[in-house]
């Protein structure tokens, strides 16, 4: 008896280590098999490209699954659409992340690679670097797969409306200036403000909005900046006072900083190596159009001060106002737009998303085949590499019962993590580029910004000389009697008499009278226009709803006068006023003059390299300034303007083009971001400077303007050539 359980319990024994051995065999065959299938995948995935880098024209994909194994710490999302394990599973359908611990509960195999939790900070950015690298190969595969078509066209008009906002916001500024100043009765001292304003506003805006796109995405950064730039673009043309209107302007500007940051990283995420020069320089054209559309609406309706209504004398409602409200279209259609687009799938893979951005990426494939007629073309990529995700450890404090507090640790958090992206900016292998960037953009920015408000300031300036030129002079002129009931415009009356007269029913445009007397007058239903009296006498003299308020006395003496309904504010006239048509017909021509230099730019960036069309435009824009020695009619500066703005609009597409090529995924917008808010604070400085030195010299602003351009082309030459490679 005792000898049969001996028996039975050997054999039992022996088949535990038999199973053991099978298992760990199984476990072991497992393993290898993995690992050969993934460094298989890798070495496919070089030697296709290195194959690729050979012959540039060539960029024909095999079909195939993609499949990468996901790392431990990867996580899945709520929009992954699980099966049943009865469900059938077809190819090309995604079957989820696979769990590397299923079924090995309680057990290390032999080799197993080290848990994260006890792997210092160095050894996990190491592991992320080159699961960045890998994933930059892999991605640019699945995205030629994806094609592109319909879902590319359709994001490149919806990232264009927002784009044309942008430029629609910088020339609304100065078109809307001058009306507004007047509209609201500023002064010279404080007319500068709304300019300088709205730039600083869009330099902040730049930073902040770029370094939130990389913490929560493309997508929603630029629905919730594009629309703090409607709200208050749309909320500017109803208020009255210029403390309020230069508030809402300012926060206007902050909300449209982030587009050019944002779009433009949004875009290039989903181009495939061989579409993303040309498709960024096409993008570039809503720049422009959002310059012909400002233009074009300003001409059709400032002019127009006929378009107006008042409530009262408190509340005005003048053409300008309907001009700021059109100009905001393009910024509520983008937003409207923008909630049908997706997420870019890249900055999803680089932050964990594996499952959201597989979904999108066959979005993308389905809606693309669907277009070329290949419905049942299938998505063969089941799973993506994602890069280790390396948690960061913040500080919060205890005390965050109260909701306010929460909101602001919050806060802080946020723009504590934007810092941080933004000094990893400066970090190898990054450093070098971000410098160079600096420079090509502060140069170009500085000489483009600079001249663009030289140019219009120097017409202006050729137009009042001439204009004071054509002043008629009256002397000692005696008149009595008489009816005035038509408009006076650019005359100097000085030691004249006027008794028993009626100015009824006129306009004063630039009239001044020095040193004259009015005796027993009636002045009934006046507007005027940098009208003045100055050290003139009245007497026995009545005003009626006239406009001729204190100011525009200066040194008069009222002997026995009374004013009725006097009109209070700053009058605003463009009845038969030719420099207001002929300042936005300026601006209209040169933003048009860029059409040929966007064109040129968009089938030339993939032939001839991005580095030589931003030297070669830096370079000869700098030449160019010296043409402006011969510029002394409005006509000649017109052309030099056009010839400029041409030359100019090359370099700026391939600098943006080359800014998002250089910086990786996680820090592609903080950094294009960064650097578009240097180009603000470069046009406000070039604003400054070029502003001051006209009518006094030609000589300093076309040397400062064409060394700074080709220095900075110099520089820019010194980039790396990012034709060939991946997105980062």
């Amino acid at each position: 008896m005792e000898e049969s359980y001996k028996d039975r319990t050997s054999l039992v024994k022996g088949a535990k280590d038999i199973a053991k051995e099978v298992k760990r065999q199984a476990v072991k065959k497992v393993n290898k098999a993995v690992d050969k299938a993934q460094d298989g995948y890798t070495q496919r995935s070089y030697n296709r490209f290195q194959d690729e880098e050979d012959d540039d024209d060539d960029y024909y994909v095999q079909g195939g699954n993609y499949s990468v194994e996901a790392n431990d710490d990867e996580g899945s999302s709520e929009a992954t659409e699980g099966h049943d394990e009865d469900d059938e599973i077809y190819e090309g359908e995604y079957q989820g992340i696979p769990n590397m611990g299923e079924g090995k509960d309680g057990m290390v195999a032999l080799g197993q690679p080290m848990r994260d939790e006890y792997k210092d900070r160095q050894e996990l950015e190491t592991e992320r670097k080159a699961d960045e690298e890998e994933l930059a190969q892999q991605y640019e595969l699945i995205i030629q797969e994806c094609g592109h078509g319909r879902f590319q066209w359709a994001l490149f008009f919806v990232l264009g409306m927002a784009l044309m906002a942008d430029g629609v916001e910088v020339f609304v500024v100065g078109f809307v200036l001058p009306s507004a100043e007047t509209d609201m009765c500023i002064p010279n001292s404080g007319s500068g403000w709304l300019g300088d304003i709205v730039y600083l506003g869009m330099m902040v805006g730049a930073f902040f909005w770029g370094g939130l796109a990389d913490k929560v995405g493309r997508r929603q950064s630029l629905l919730i900046c594009m629309s703090v730039n409607g709200f208050f673009a749309f909320l500017s043309s109803f208020v009255q006072g210029y403390g309020f209107f230069l508030f809402c302007r300012l926060f206007s500007g902050f909300g449209i900083g982030g587009a050019v940051p944002t779009v433009f990283s949004y875009f290039s995420e989903v181009l495939a190596r061989e579409k993303r020069g040309e498709h960024l320089s096409w993008l570039c054209m809503f720049w422009m159009i959002g310059g012909i559309y400002a233009s074009a609406m300003a001409w059709a309706i400032i002019p127009h001060y006929g378009w107006s209504f008042s409530m009262g004398s408190a509340y005005q409602f003048h053409s300008w106002r309907v001009f700021v409200i059109v100009c905001a279209l393009p910024c509520v259609s983008s937003v409207v737009a923008l909630t049908f687009m997706p997420e870019s799938p890249r900055f999803l893979l680089e932050v964990g998303k594996h499952d959201e951005a597989w979904m999108i990426l066959k979005q993308i494939h389905d809606t693309n085949m669907r277009a070329r007629g290949q419905p049942e073309k299938v998505f063969t990529v089941n799973r993506i590499k994602t890069p280790k995700q390396i948690d960061e450890l913040i500080e919060i404090e205890s005390d965050t019962g109260t909701w306010y507090r929460r909101c602001f640790v919050r806060i802080r958090t946020e723009l504590y993590g934007i810092w941080l992206t933004f000094m990893r900016c400066f970090n190898y292998p990054v450093k070098d580029n971000t410098i160079k960037l600096t420079a090509v953009w502060f140069t170009l920015s500085f000489g483009y910004y600079g001249l663009s408000v030289w140019f219009p300031d120097v017409i202006k300036h050729l137009q009042s000389d001439e204009y004071a030129s054509r002043v008629k002079h009256f002397m000692n002129e005696e008149v009595s009697h008489f009816v005035f009931n038509f408009t006076l415009e650019n005359q100097i009356h000085t030691n004249g008499e006027f008794i028993n007269d009626r100015f009824i029913m006129m306009k004063f445009k630039s009239v001044t009278f020095e040193d004259s007397l009015f005796k027993n007058c009636l002045f009934e239903d006046i507007t005027s226009m940098n009208t003045y009296f100055r050290n003139c006498t009245f007497v026995n003299t009545t005003f009626y709803n006239t406009d001729l308020e204190q100011y525009k006395f200066i040194d008069s003496d009222f002997i026995n006068c009374t004013f009725f309904h006097v009109r209070t504010g700053c009058q605003i006239s463009f009845d038969d006023d030719y420099s207001a048509y002929w300042i936005y017909f300026v601006n209209f021509l040169g933003t048009l003059a860029v059409l040929p230099g966007n064109i040129v730019s968009a089938l030339l960036m993939d032939r001839i390299g991005r580095l030589t069309m931003l030297g070669g435009s830096m370079v000869l824009s700098g030449i160019s300034c010296f043409f402006l020695w011969f510029g002394t009619s409005e006509s000649m500066m017109i052309g030099m303007l056009c010839l400029y703005n041409g030359l100019t609009i090359s370099a700026w597409n391939s600098l943006d083009v080359i800014t998002v090529e250089l910086y990786p995924t996680d820090r592609r917008a903080t950094g294009f971001g960064f650097l578009n808010a240097l180009c603000k604070a470069a046009a406000v400085l070039g604003n400054l400077i070029f502003g001051s030195l006209v009518g006094i010299t030609k000589a300093i602003p076309i040397l400062l303007a064409s060394t700074v351009l080709v220095c900075g082309g110099l520089v820019g030459l010194r980039l790396p050539d990012t034709r060939t490679q991946v997105l980062m």
